[in-house]
């Protein structure tokens, strides 16, 4: 049954991407973050819905016109050069079969994130893309800790199978920096409801990271726990959560975590942090060997560890973004992996400083208060986790680059003194507007949630 829904939904999406090319871009981040044909048992798991909906999306934007030059920005350059870098150490590879299968995902991944980036030209894009993050990460976040309190802790929570996040350690870094942006709609909604559900999705969130195991989305959530706490507005509130659900965490889980979080400490005694280490030391030494291009995507095996490893029989993934772009891509990759994270950031600094003497932006300063604390968890996370071609780490730098895109026509344009908030997003977020319905005959009829659907649906 769950095969034939979500065909169904995906299908009946094709119509509405054709007619709005940036509701393909939602389509697709909902496919690629939340993977619901994963979740099904039949044919669906092995449907490739992404590639049909990108197709759709990419003839949409053939037939509308929409796409508009690109930002100029130092970060849109430095992700265009990473693009191309990719296929040189591609074309240089130690096992080329490999690394073309590799390309084959990330060039797709960055081609939707620079469609992305020419088309999220306004808030309400902005935030319905948000909101799609948010829904379909938030679902794995209440599922695994819901999971995480009944369980004790016992099992490790895991993402879809077959995914990005199929792993306890991807579904970790994968929450971690999911917390922000659930934090980003709590502080933007007016409804109470909607805070309040919010808050409830953050402390289950944060029982799930915790049931993950994982100590590099342990060390992420520290981390974004800090960040998070100096970056958002309401401390005292955020605090207070923090300090409710951090030891709810604690005292759920079992003996068994904290054995495993300790061994952080005793790394020497750790066979686990012995493999990772010697797959750091694999990547250096490659290159070394290699300073330009290195070995190219998937070179972590059995031949290149009896080449370049300390320890030629301890075989293992290098679990690193950093070493994992040092190793497959050269000093020259690794400098630009790192250029990208930090352009972002000081591009969401930028951001933060433009909004923060206009209340009408308050929205903008809060969106990219809380990326720049999700890249936060990335990078940290990722010291013990190699997913350096993560498609939710781009879709943050597209949003990145969006507002910045934004900032720069409102420094041409002008500020707008109203903020008109998004349609559904915002509506159905917290609308402070308590119309239910529309009259028709002198009855109230309950259509205002689809009228404000359809008016959205417009905005898009």
């Amino acid at each position: 049954m769950r095969d034939y829904i979500v065909t169904l939904m995906v299908f009946a999406c094709v119509p509405l991407i054709l007619r709005k090319p940036f509701f393909g871009i939602l389509v697709w981040s909902w496919l690629s973050l939340m993977n619901p044909h994963r979740l099904g048992w039949g044919f669906a798991t092995e449907m490739p819905f992404a590639q049909i909906v990108a197709v759709t999306l990419i003839l949409s934007l053939l037939i509308a016109r929409e796409v508009k030059p690109l930002s100029t920005l130092p970060l849109t350059w430095l992700l265009a050069f990473w693009w191309f870098w990719w296929f040189v150490t591609t074309l240089t590879a130690f096992y080329p079969a490999a690394a073309w299968e590799e390309w084959d995902r990330t060039w797709r991944i960055l081609l939707l994130t620079f469609l992305m980036i020419a088309l999220l030209t306004t808030r309400e894009r902005i935030d319905a893309l948000v909101w799609v993050i948010v829904l379909s990460l938030g679902f794995y976040g209440v599922k695994g800790g819901i999971f995480t309190v009944l369980g004790g802790g016992v099992n490790h929570v895991n993402g879809p199978p077959g995914s990005f996040i199929s792993g306890n350690n991807e579904i970790g870094i994968a929450l971690v920096m999911t917390v922000p942006m659930i934090r980003y709609l709590q502080l933007v909604s007016a409804s109470r409801w909607i805070r309040l559900g919010m808050l409830v999705i953050m402390v289950l969130t944060l029982m799930a990271i915790f049931g993950t195991q994982s100590r590099g989305a342990l060390v992420g959530m520290l981390a974004m726990t800090l960040y998070l706490a100096v970056k958002s507005r309401n401390k005292a509130g955020l605090l207070l959560l923090f300090v409710f659900a951090i030891p709810l965490g604690l005292m759920t889980m079992p003996e068994s975590w904290y054995s495993r979080m300790d061994s952080m400490q005793a790394y020497q005694q750790d066979a686990s942090a012995q493999g990772r280490i010697n797959a750091w030391w694999t990547a250096w030494h490659v290159a070394l060997d290699h300073p330009l291009v290195g070995g190219g995507a998937n070179m972590f095996n059995r031949e290149t560890y009896a080449l370049y490893a300390p320890n030629p029989q301890n075989v293992l993934d290098v679990h690193s973004i950093y070493f994992e772009a040092l190793g497959e891509h050269g000093f020259v990759g690794l400098f630009t992996f790192l250029g990208i994270g930090f352009g972002a950031l000081v591009t969401l600094n930028q951001v933060i400083r433009f909004a923060k003497s206009n209340p009408a932006l308050d929205w903008m300063r809060d969106l990219a208060s809380m990326i720049y604390v999700s890249l936060i968890g990335y990078a940290t996370s990722g010291l013990f986790l190699g997913l350096s071609m993560f498609d939710y780490y781009y879709m943050l730098i597209a949003i990145t680059i969006g507002l910045a895109g934004l900032t720069r026509r409102y420094a041409r344009d002008g500020v707008p003194t109203i903020d008109n908030p998004p349609g559904v997003c915002l509506d159905v977020a917290g609308d402070r507007r308590r119309a239910a319905g529309t009259v028709l005959a002198g009855r109230r009829l309950p259509l205002g949630g689809l009228v404000r659907a359809a008016n959205w649906f417009t905005r898009l």
